[in-house]
């Protein structure tokens, strides 16, 4: 217990009045501190306090004629208190009758490098305890990254799943459940991150040959966290489009564990949609610059999705508006900094709702497209996004 020492003070001069009568109705310390008195604070026994027999005690001042009796108190609010609130303090906490709710699952998130570089299990025998520890509590299931960067990592369309079957067969012999994650991000420089997992080497070899199948800032400046969506349908990466990259390794995940989606033991496919998994742009990079409360920077400048705004803008009748906002501020700009965000500024304008519109249908068609994928290589199987709504994380569930 924490006491200010305001409190000491007064429990050593002054003698208090016993607040037994208030409190005899609480059995224990729980009930005791969690009663409801109106906004009166009540304190909790302190090694303080004068004895029982001393607080009952009234205090006797001498003025030099007369004495006069005046009885102490506690801090000065308690004998505000009147007798109809002291009688209103129930006399134990009420049960919450949960029966007929529905259940909900729990499930544990593994850690991210449980499967290292080489698509190996990291030290089975601890991970098997820990896994006992959570069947143990009635946890129903663990979540687990299968990240792009691992399985397919040196050749395209060589898939290495070694280290997930032989995880998959350890939850499945302890009769615990899965939820599979989908991972066509990067790991590391995020917050959270402890590993590092990149994405596969041949789409890096491809990206230092042509670093515009990476999200780019106005400056020019790469992220390599994931593909921009400008190749959604470019065929760039080895005579593949990104969207047949991402159906192609769902297939293979989806035939190499059929016996763990026919016995129920995958319960969810988690489909990772941008950075860190999630449907958004990668707007506020820390390996830029980017720090709170910074409003972030437009990632449209790869010439992919330069060309796709360039169509939009001519389908539009006013090619001029083939550009980005050049008055949008930087990482670390506030929105009343500048003459975009501002009240009253170019978003509002015709020109900026136009752009918004278009970023923003850029993002919702790349979710659809690749939701629509997993449907289709997932069919019967519940499917989760991560989004944004709201300024917060929501996975959201799919019926397949």
């Amino acid at each position: 217990m924490v006491t200010s020492s305001s409190s000491h003070m007064v429990s050593q001069q002054t003698p208090s009045t016993s607040l037994r009568g208030v409190s005899s109705g609480y059995r224990s310390s729980v009930e005791y501190n969690t009663c409801q008195m109106k906004g009166v604070f009540m304190p909790t026994p302190s090694p303080y306090d004068l004895s029982p027999i001393a607080q009952s005690q009234p205090s006797l001042v001498e003025d030099g004629r007369e004495q006069t009796e005046i009885q102490s108190h506690i801090g000065g609010p308690v004998d505000a208190v009147s007798d109809k609130q002291i009688a209103d303090v129930p006399p134990k906490l009420p049960e919450r009758d949960f029966s007929g709710t529905p259940y909900v699952p729990v499930y544990v998130m593994l850690p991210l490098g449980v499967i290292n570089l080489k698509c190996e299990l990291i030290d089975p025998d601890g991970l098997l305890k820990q896994l006992r520890v959570l069947k143990s509590i009635n946890v129903d299931g663990v979540m687990v990254d299968c990240w792009w960067g691992i399985v397919e990592a040196h050749t395209p369309q060589d898939y290495n799943w070694n280290g997930y079957k032989k995880l998959f067969q350890m939850v499945s012999e302890l009769k615990l459940k899965l939820q599979v994650v989908m991972s066509f991000h990067e790991c590391g420089g995020n917050v959270g991150d402890d590993v590092c997992i990149p994405l596969p080497h041949w789409v890096a070899e491809i990206g230092r040959i042509n670093p515009h199948i990476f999200f780019t800032d106005r400056e020019g400046r790469r992220n390599p966290e994931c593909l921009s969506w400008g190749i959604d349908k470019e065929r760039v990466l080895r005579g593949r489009t990104a969207l047949e990259v991402y159906f192609d390794y769902m297939r293979s995940f989806r035939v190499e564990f059929d016996e763990f989606f026919q016995n129920g033991v995958i319960s969810m496919v988690v489909v990772g949609l941008g950075p860190c998994g999630e449907l958004r742009y990668p707007s506020c990079p820390v390996k830029h610059g980017w720090r709170y409360p910074g409003i972030g920077e437009f990632q449209c400048y790869d010439q992919y999705l330069l060309k796709n705004l360039r169509k939009a803008s001519e389908a539009r009748g006013h090619s001029f508006w083939a550009r980005g906002p050049d008055n949008a501020g930087s990482y670390n700009s506030r929105p009343h900094e500048t003459g975009f965000f501002c009240d009253g500024g170019d978003y509002n304008g015709y020109y900026g709702r136009f752009f918004l519109n278009w970023y923003s249908q850029v993002l919702v068609d790349h979710g659809d497209r690749v939701l629509s994928l997993a449907k289709l290589a997932f069919e019967g199987t519940c499917i989760g996004a991560k989004v944004f709504t709201g300024g917060t994380r929501q996975l959201v569930m799919l019926l397949s």
